[in-house]
């Protein structure tokens, strides 16, 4: 009886389905309606390129971010939708899908993200400031490990105390500092060379590209106030609405990465890491309530580089550890 158990279980073990097989990707919309998944990645594509891609570390890197509460004004009704993107139509940050490459960057591409979002919600319009991720994955030396990953409070942490400069995305020779990190092909096929392994962590120049017209020092920006959520839908909801997209870090597991459309809520496949994102509005799609997010795999991945997740049930961790600021 026990050999025929163990047959059994290696058996099953051994049918374990490939995370990028066609089987795979059938077997979740085959146990769901809810959201559709499809081919994002070649099925080839090393699990643990897909790794490097979740570039959250575990904990908050002994920086304590307070929590906001109490802002939501007595009576106030949360709409059912809203959608950066429209409220600010005049910033165009909001709308940017960035594409981190082969780098473990997603925790300082949403931070820088935010940043540059809430600069200009604040300024009306008319602080057109990019920060650059490239300054902050090189030069904060409290967020973590560059392109081996990081955390989202040292990140914001790092915005109030020392400031981060521009800079746009690959190749784009906008403000101070560009990101190096060649944008790559994440997916199945296009015009980008393919990804590969977490390529290092540049090195931080503390200068700025010849064609910038300013000095390194005189680009910086700053926050004046880091903020945090944990469990706080309306909270979040009436921030978002007030002063602009947040940063939000949630459990990837191994399904994530078939997202087509719908409203994502974990199906099939094991956890693979944490990954940091843009939370840019919200709203209900066949009675369910949602996130409406901003990946940084490219335009080409998911639902041309957004995903919407389960809303008010902290589907995947997805609020739980939300970090947001003020700019100075």
């Amino acid at each position: 009886m026990k050999s025929f158990l163990l047959v059994v279980i290696l058996g099953l073990a051994s049918a374990k389905l490939h995370p990028l097989s066609d089987e795979f990707i059938n077997n979740i919309n085959s146990k769901q309606s809810s959201w559709r998944a499809g081919r994002n990645f070649a099925e080839d594509t090393p699990l643990e390129q897909l790794k490097t891609l979740c570039g959250v570390l575990e904990g908050n890197g002994g920086v304590e971010i307070p929590r906001r509460s109490g802002t939501v004004p007595k009576g106030f009704k949360v709409p059912e939708s809203f959608d950066a993107r429209e409220e600010w139509p005049h910033c165009p940050t909001i709308a940017e899908v960035r594409d981190q490459g082969s780098c473990g960057s997603c925790w300082a591409v949403g931070a820088v993200g935010v940043m540059s979002d809430r600069a200009c919600v604040h300024s009306n319009g008319t602080a057109s400031f990019r920060y650059s991720t490239e300054d902050m994955i090189s030069c904060c030396a409290t967020c973590g490990l560059g392109c081996n990953g990081g955390w989202l409070e040292p990140a914001f942490a790092y915005w109030t105390k020392s400031g981060v400069v521009s800079g746009g995305r690959y190749n784009s020779k906008e403000g101070c500092r560009p990101y190096t990190i060649p944008e790559c092909e994440h997916h199945i096929e296009g015009e980008r060379p393919p990804c590969g392994d977490t390529l290092p962590t540049p090195a931080c120049t503390e200068v700025c590209i010849d064609e910038y017209e300013l000095g390194y020092p005189q680009d910086k920006r700053h926050g004046a106030e880091v903020y945090s959520f944990y469990l706080q839908e309306e909270e979040m909801q009436y921030d978002i609405m007030t002063n602009g997209p947040v940063e939000a870090a949630f459990s990837v597991y191994e399904d994530f990465f078939s997202y087509k459309s719908g409203v994502y809520r974990n199906t099939e496949g094991a956890y693979l890491g944490g990954h940091a994102i843009r939370i840019i509005g919200w709203g209900v799609e066949n009675n369910d309530p949602y996130w409406l997010v901003a990946n940084s795999w490219n335009y080409d991945w998911g639902d041309k580089g957004l995903f919407k997740i389960l809303r008010g049930s902290n589907e995947c961790g997805i609020e739980d550890n939300v970090v947001t600021g003020i700019p100075a």
